[in-house]
């Protein structure tokens, strides 16, 4: 059975979860699928529909790309959100249930912490809410879910450090996570429209409405007037007004339990262009008839838009203070219907429009119309949007850089700042909390001693965004009303913050049809943006790591001299080949200062893994002493194959020890012929056993353990460099005697058509005469 608990890092246990929730319904069981909503099962009402993802194979969690992330979407009006969870594991009796982790948010991929790291300075991070199944079912039930884009997000617990070789170690435990959505929404809902009373009767099942928010509303009021129980007075309703988002759930519940004839409830800067459910539930028991009518009313904000008109009445060149006379003098409200005109009222906000500019995948940049600074005053707030509604942002981070002018911000002003998705907030004057009817925005502020503020959002939520501004003087008041601030903006939606720096890289990572990214880290950095340096290599570390990894080729020195002297030219031109590329890959393998590339990263890598195998091919083949013909047929035979089994797979074990054991098949029945054919075994001189097969041997069955066994990402740097040094000592030891009429350094080698290019020493003799 799953339990739930916070996300790393967030609040203490269960219970602080369901008090941030409030009503929302997290249960975790095994129960069936038809339970979910028995309740409403009578309801007519109410349909359900289930939606479900091909299943993905989970990894152990090194990074973020080792999670396996599904993309739901919910429809309008659900009432009920149940996702049925399930692990199946394959591997054999031995394999056990491991522990899954699986994680829930609206709005955008979650943002988790397995490994407990930093996150970068002046990120904005939400405790993800998390269950940890334990069994290979549970259910997550959520009542009330906002309409759009879910994402669960799960992976095994954090990877261990062994570098394991594909195809050389025991198959392991393959655990498979299938989560399948089952949602239940209202097909008959009553629209709540602007101070229009909508009488309504509850029984035994709720009330489903809904009210459209248009855009600048600035307070909604929800009241239940005319209240009456069974034809006496009294209003034993519970309201629950919004939808549930994880990890935060900021639904408002008006439970009126008095006998008063209204039950009023407020809410400012309520989501903008969207429709708000509002459930209507009864108190007084099944058989109780409960009559009332609901009343909506907005109270919208009159918006001054700094258009380009505006803009076109001031010199480029104005002061502050003549960009102030601009703007409108003090802030209020006007009722929806009334004083719409240009007069009707004081304004509420200064509305900056802004300029959406996409310049590449999850790249965008934002700036205002006017491509200047943003004044901000006292009296109203300035307010800009980002559009992040298309679906398609979510998989980036938002940054936000903001700057005020040297001059402008004094001892006792400040330019307090909020950044908030669907609503904007505006009171200022009452509050600087940036909370809203649904959001917990996010607080900055400038001021003479920090003239500059930075904002990272991971993954931000699919809505519009919007910053507000305002200048506060919280000891003088009166020194805010004639004083401006110019503010610098800096407004980018990117992949990765800062391309995750010099020791990670940015990986785009693609679920179906939606793209995300996130940052691999190298050299012992870790966190989201590569950025935790509590495990980081310093930089005399890298480079005598990379000194290691590419001057332990070197000792391929010793067989490329040895084959020479033995007039193998084609065995020292594999030696050398290996070499060359072994060098230059591992320089460009490595991450921060101590880095090279001649060429791209995977060239380097395919020509690496190509020599590494075949320099085993052509020694062991060496080994078995073929006539010429046959030994460069099977040299050239042999590289073919390598070349195409690594473009199949270039971590796969059996890719190269496939070929290595068929040339071990080889050279084993060339010394079996030759030692029925001579009857003596074969090599025949014990020294060249002694002094020669046996270390290399030995050798290369060290190699093959290090290779295979003993790797790790902590030792990598010492054992692969005792790899390529056993290696290549194996090769210079196993590398067969020359031939007994070739001399050493010499150049000569028979041809299949009996020519022969060396000096023939009957032709110099002299002749007497």
């Amino acid at each position: 059975m799953g339990r739930a608990r916070p996300g790393a890092g967030g609040a203490a246990g269960a219970a602080a979860v369901a008090a941030v929730a409030g009503p929302l319904l997290l249960l975790l069981a095994r129960a069936p699928p038809a339970a979910a909503g028995d309740g409403r099962r009578s309801d007519v009402r109410l349909v359900s529909e289930q939606f479900s993802q091909s299943p993905q194979k989970l990894s152990f969690y090194s990074w973020y790309g080792s999670a396996r992330l599904f993309h739901f979407r919910v429809p309008p009006d659900a009432v009920l959100l149940r996702w049925l969870l399930q692990v199946s594991r394959a591997g054999g009796p031995t394999c056990s249930h491991a522990e899954v982790t699986v994680y829930f948010r609206y709005g955008a991929p979650p943002v988790i912490n397995p490994l407990g790291t930093d996150f970068p300075a002046n990120t904005s991070v939400q405790s993800p809410f998390f269950i940890k199944m334990l069994q290979s079912n549970a259910s997550v039930n959520v009542s009330h879910p906002a309409p759009g884009d879910w994402f669960v997000a799960a992976h095994l617990p954090p990877s261990s450090q062994k570098i394991e070789v594909k195809g050389f170690v025991p198959p392991s435990c393959v655990y498979t996570f299938h989560p399948d959505m089952l949602v239940v929404r209202a097909v008959e809902v009553s629209i709540l429209e602007p101070d229009v009373p909508l009488p309504q009767t509850l029984r035994s099942h709720p009330s489903y409405l809904k009210i459209f928010i248009p855009e600048y509303t600035q307070e909604l009021r929800l009241e239940l007037q005319g209240c009456v129980t069974n034809g006496s007075l009294g209003c034993p309703v519970r309201l629950t007004v919004g939808s549930a988002t994880l990890p935060r759930n900021f639904q408002k519940v008006l439970t009126c339990v008095s006998l008063t004839w209204s039950c009023r409830l407020l809410l400012p800067s309520p989501p903008w262009e969207r429709w708000l459910q509002v459930t209507a539930k009864s108190l007084a028991g099944p058989h109780v008839l409960v009559a009332f009518r609901a009343v909506a009313t907005l109270t919208a904000c009159r918006p001054w838009t700094m258009n380009l008109q505006h803009l076109l009445q001031s010199s480029p060149n104005c002061s502050c203070n003549a960009s102030a006379a601009l703007l409108p003098p003090g802030a209020g409200s006007w009722v929806p219907g009334r004083s719409r005109g240009a007069g009707g009222g004081p304004f509420c906000l200064t509305s900056y429009p802004v300029i959406r500019e996409d310049t590449d995948v999850l790249s965008v940049r934002f700036w205002p119309a006017d491509r200047v600074s943003v004044l901000v005053r006292s009296g109203t707030p300035s307010v800009m949007r980002l559009y992040l509604h298309t679906g398609a942002d979510s998989g980036g981070s938002l940054g936000i850089s903001l700057q005020a002018n040297q001059t402008a911000v004094t001892n006792s002003t400040r330019v307090a700042i909020c950044m908030n998705a669907a609503s904007p907030f505006l009171s200022f004057n009452a509050s600087l909390n940036c909370t809203t009817a649904f959001f917990q925005g996010v607080r900055l502020s400038l001021s003479a001693a920090s003239r500059k503020a930075d904002l990272v959002v991971p993954y931000p939520e699919t809505d519009n965004w919007y910053l507000s501004l305002q200048l506060v003087c919280p000891e003088s008041p009166e020194e805010c009303e004639q004083a401006s601030v110019l503010v610098e903006t800096a407004l980018y939606l990117v992949p990765c913050l800062n391309d995750c720096g010099p020791y990670g890289q940015c990986l785009l990572l693609r679920r179906h049809s939606y793209l995300y990214a996130g940052c691999s880290c190298k050299a012992g950095w870790r966190g989201w943006s590569c950025t935790d340096n509590s495990t980081a290599q310093t930089v005399a570390q890298q480079r005598v790591a990379t000194l290691l990894l590419t001057l332990s080729n070197l000792v391929f020195l010793a067989p490329i001299a040895v084959s020479v002297h033995r007039a193998l030219l084609v065995e020292a031109s594999v030696y050398a080949y290996t070499m060359f590329f072994s060098t230059f890959y591992h320089a460009c393998d490595q991450p921060g200062e101590a880095v090279l590339c001649i060429l791209s990263y995977d060239t380097l890598q395919f020509c690496d893994f190509l020599g590494s195998g075949v320099s085993i091919w052509v020694t062991i083949l060496c080994m078995a002493r073929l006539k010429a013909a046959q030994k460069h047929v099977l040299f050239l035979l042999g590289t073919l194959i390598f070349a195409m089994s690594l473009q199949l797979d270039r971590r796969g074990a059996w890719n190269t020890l496939g070929p290595c054991l068929f040339a071990f098949v080889v050279m084993v029945t060339m010394w079996v012929y030759r030692c029925r054919h001579r009857r003596h075994c074969y090599p025949t001189s014990w020294q060249r056993w002694a002094f020669y097969l046996l270390p290399g041997i030995s050798m290369a069955a060290v190699a093959v353990a290090i290779y295979t066994s003993m790797m790790t990402s902590d030792n990598y740097y010492y054992t692969h460099s005792i790899w390529h040094m056993l290696l290549a000592g194996s090769a210079a030891f196993l590398l067969p005697p020359r031939e007994e009429h070739t001399k050493p350094w010499a150049c000569s080698q028979k041809l299949t058509c009996h020519y022969q290019i060396c000096r023939n020493h009957r032709e110099e003799l002299y002749t007497v005469t």
